[in-house]
C-alpha cells in the first residue's frame, strides 16, 4: 500500500452540511484500515488526510467518493505521497 495526501479545500459555494456526511466517509475509511490521520486546516479553509492505497486511481476514487468532492462543495487533490 502507498501513502496519499488528499486535500479538500473549500470552494465558495461550499455547503456546511457536507461536514457530517464526509467525517462519515472518513471514519469508514479508517474502519477499513485505509486512513492514517485527517484533520481540518486551522482557518477552516479545507483539511488533509493521509490516504493508503494500492494505486493512485484507487486513491482518487476513494477521494472522490467523499461527499465533499460528489456535493462540489470543496476541491479535492490526490497526491501520491513519499512520507518517512
Amino acid at each position: 500500500m502507498k501513502r496519499y495526501l488528499v486535500l479538500t479545500l473549500r470552494k465558495p459555494a461550499f455547503d456546511p452540511a457536507m461536514i457530517e456526511p464526509h467525517y462519515a466517509h472518513l471514519d469508514r475509511l479508517r474502519a477499513q484500515g485505509r486512513l492514517e490521520l485527517a484533520g481540518p486546516f486551522s482557518d477552516r479553509s479545507g483539511g488533509a488526510y493521509l490516504l493508503l492505497a494500492g494505486s493512485l486511481d484507487d486513491a482518487i476514487a476513494a477521494a472522490h467518493a467523499d461527499p465533499l468532492h460528489e456535493s462540489g462543495s470543496s476541491e479535492v487533490i490526490v497526491h501520491e505521497w513519499d512520507a518517512k
